[in-house]
């Protein structure tokens, strides 16, 4: 009989320990944390957040990425609660919006950020997070509540783009995370040996794989300071001083060292698995990359914060040139991954466009207090008309190649994805309404450039715009074109003519 403990994520945490206790989990360039004592002071916040919050409640937690922070947010999970991680650097309007959708009664900090938090007008209790580590330990409290846990408790919550100008909070379950860490580990052969180098922000679903690979495997987390991607060759230097194995980043990432030329000044040859998301990876970089390291793996996966990271990946097998589709490859284990055509009829055939729809343990457990959201994407598989079945419609087209291997087409509605991030274009054009210069807007995606194009009518210039709108929505929402019209081109109902837009865009870079 499987103890009930197992089905929690904390039970590996305390596996990995026992078994590694003195070994570093995680480091970032001010300090390190053994297996041990990252557990012994997560179990310290536990107990001290436990008299102020409820099992089952969001705790938001606005503090940088680090050694700290970890244990601040397993100490949630100690709590019965689940942490959902703010950004410091976004603005201030994003941020109340996400703390208003939470209604946390705590927020978890620290004395650089209480000016911050000022400007927020949070109205609940600030915890700072040194104090709560600086507590005891109340093991017959934590263990109440472990006795209370389901596998079905909510892990995490990280928001995303939402299309009505609102942020969606994605909700993620402790069973989600045990059934694809354990997948993910073993297929790309993660061990206690590798040391992950986490590129990734702690509010975006890639750092999952960073952080949750260690706690499984005993592997360490190392953190790499934000600032190094400015600098190609200290960045290369701080992954050869950390003797860093693995690199789960996103695409744009990866893009910086070979688009500078960061090989022509040291290769770090001990890395050997190289795994990319968050766009599709320009074939003439990953080439730079297989070039100098010839003999690392080399692994594109896919999927949205909805079904706990990822759902499909390709193993690089074979040679692609420049302008060559890189394919998705096939599902992880445990996840079924199909393609409906707009009948909902299976797609099986090569080379015909579907949408691509997910079922399995990984699926998400909805958006937060977004019932209607949740409504529209997690439904019913169509194919199953004998027991319940719960899908995701991920909102993307894709096709079979001439291998039978997935393909990603395009995105189905105006949803992107622009530097590993998923956007609604809808988002970004009502925070162009909240410019008072802005009469009306409207958003494209140029998919070749990898750029957001901005049409807008209104008297204001392009610097002013992008200034207001970076107090709206963060810096990658930020369009990288703008394009001031008379008017907006409409179709005939009335609406804007986004193909017409399109030309005009394409009409202008000729």
């Amino acid at each position: 009989m499987i103890a009930k403990e197992k089905l929690n994520i904390l039970w590996s945490l305390e596996q990995t320990a026992e078994k590694y206790e003195d070994r570093v989990a995680v480091s970032d360039v001010n300090q390190e944390m053994t297996w041990k004592g990252l557990v012994k002071k997560a179990q310290v916040i536990g107990a001290e957040l436990s008299k102020k919050v409820q099992p089952g409640n969001p705790i938001p937690v606005l503090l940088e990425k680090s050694s700290e922070t970890l244990a601040v947010m397993l100490g949630i999970v100690y709590a019965g609660c689940f942490y959902v991680l703010m950004d410091t650097k976004q603005p201030a309007s994003r941020l109340q919006q996400i703390l208003g959708i939470l209604d946390s009664d705590v927020i978890v900090t620290s004395e650089k950020y209480l000016k911050d938090l000022e400007k927020l007008e949070f109205k609940g209790k600030v915890l700072m997070a040194p104090d709560l580590a600086d507590e005891q330990e109340n093991e017959a409290v934590l263990n109440e509540i472990r006795e209370q846990a389901l596998d079905v408790d909510p892990l995490y919550g990280i928001f995303t783009s939402g299309s009505t100008g609102f942020p969606k909070g994605v909700v993620v379950g402790h069973r989600s995370v045990l059934d694809f860490i354990d997948c993910f580990t073993e297929l790309f052969d993660i061990t206690d040996k590798d040391v992950m180098g986490n590129q990734a922000p702690w509010d975006f679903d890639v750092s999952v794989k960073d952080i949750y690979s260690g706690l499984k495997t005993g592997a360490t987390v190392q953190i790499i300071p934000k600032q190094l991607f400015s600098f190609p060759m200290k960045l290369i230097d701080y992954l050869i001083e950390r003797e860093v194995t693995t690199l789960v980043w996103a695409v744009s990432a990866l893009c910086i060292i070979s688009t500078l030329n960061g090989f022509e000044y040291k290769v770090p040859d001990k890395i050997k698995k190289i795994l990319f998301s968050g766009e599709a990876m320009p074939v003439k970089h990953l080439n730079i990359w297989r070039k100098y390291l010839p003999d690392t793996m080399y692994v594109n996966i896919y999927g949205p914060t909805e079904i706990t990271c990822n759902c499909t990946y390709y193993v690089v097998n074979r040679e692609f040139q420049p302008g060559d589709v890189l394919p998705m490859g096939k599902a992880f284990p445990n996840e079924k991954v199909f393609l409906l055509d707009e009948e909902d009829k299976l797609i099986t055939e090569k080379n015909k466009n579907g949408e691509l729809c997910v079922t399995g343990s990984a699926l998400a457990l909805g958006y937060y207090k977004n019932r209607e959201q949740t409504a529209k994407v997690f439904v019913q598989n169509p194919l199953n008309d004998r027991y319940l079945e719960p899908m995701y419609r991920t909102g993307d087209l894709a096709y079979y190649n001439e291998r039978g291997e997935l393909c990603f087409a395009t995105r189905k509605d105006f949803q992107i994805k622009h530097m590993g991030h998923r956007i609604e274009l809808g988002e970004i054009e009502a925070a162009m309404d909240k410019v008072p210069e802005i009469v009306r807007s409207c958003c494209i995606f140029d998919t070749v450039k990898s750029k957001i194009v901005a049409f807008y009518e209104g008297d204001i210039e392009r610097r002013p715009l992008a200034k207001a709108l970076g107090q709206y929505v963060p810096a990658f929402m930020v369009p990288n074109v703008f394009r001031q019209v008379e008017s907006m081109p409409l179709t005939k109902n009335g609406k804007i003519d986004r193909k017409a837009l399109t030309a005009m865009y394409q009409e202008e870079k000729k």
